[in-house]
């Protein structure tokens, strides 16, 4: 590597569409989310509703429900349903390792990278997940929200993430998510390698126009990607 871009130590991975297959329960949650606060499926509302949560996936769940409903009391109901709907998706076995994705994750860790999982979900849905698949030890820290102060497109986790595992520089991060709010969030943080994925949310032309410097098949080829750099 030159001076202008060391060689990674810091991986930032988004887990849901990224690492973890979780076979489209973020909208299979937000419908039982609307339904609770009474906007009724087939309406034109729940229409501008699904489509936001399409648009935004990656960002904070709290964050979208607040834009959604207004009044945080509605928010706050929303978010509640909606992580309940997803915890007993969970626990139905919806929720799955990506094909490739604990290999990469130990291959990264393995040439002495760091490796963090972030999410837009809570503490509570992202421990879920973890047990779920039984990767609590899988990864050197996880993160959410509320740990780093904002979410998705903020880059308070990626930045969270460099301090908690003492990397000396934003040069040396790599991020790698499957939506457009991850690769904002990693250009927001300097990260010179922002690695998109096309195993989740967003296509190719949505995670260019993010600022995404590669686009990957999945999270199974960024090892290749950074270990060459290195």
């Amino acid at each position: 590597m030159n001076a202008h871009h060391p060689a990674p130590r810091l991986v930032v991975l988004d887990m849901a569409g990224t690492t973890v297959h979780d076979g489209g329960l973020v909208e299979r949650a937000f419908r039982a989310a609307a339904a609770e606060l009474g906007v009724s499926e087939g309406s034109a509302e729940h229409t501008r509703m699904l489509d936001h949560v399409r648009a935004t996936m990656g960002e904070s769940k709290i964050s979208v429900f607040r834009h959604l409903f207004g009044e945080e009391d509605r928010a706050q109901q929303a978010n509640r349903a909606f992580e309940a709907a997803y915890h007993d998706l969970i626990e139905e076995g919806h929720c799955t390792p990506l094909p490739g994705a604990a290999d990469a994750i130990g291959r990264l860790r393995t040439a002495g990278l760091k490796v963090v999982l972030t999410t837009g979900f809570s503490r509570a849905t992202q421990d879920r997940i973890l047990d779920a698949l039984g990767w609590r030890d899988i990864a050197d820290l996880t993160l959410c929200p509320a740990d780093a102060g904002r979410g998705r497109p903020y880059p308070d986790m990626v930045l969270t993430a460099l301090l908690r595992t003492g990397t000396e520089d934003v040069r040396e991060i790599a991020v790698a998510g499957d939506t457009g709010y991850d690769m904002l969030s990693g250009r927001r943080a300097g990260a010179p390698v922002v690695a998109g994925v096309l195993t989740g949310a967003h296509d190719s032309a949505r995670l260019l126009a993010d600022g995404a410097t590669h686009v990957l098949a999945s999270v199974a080829d960024l090892p290749a990607l950074l270990l060459d750099r290195s």
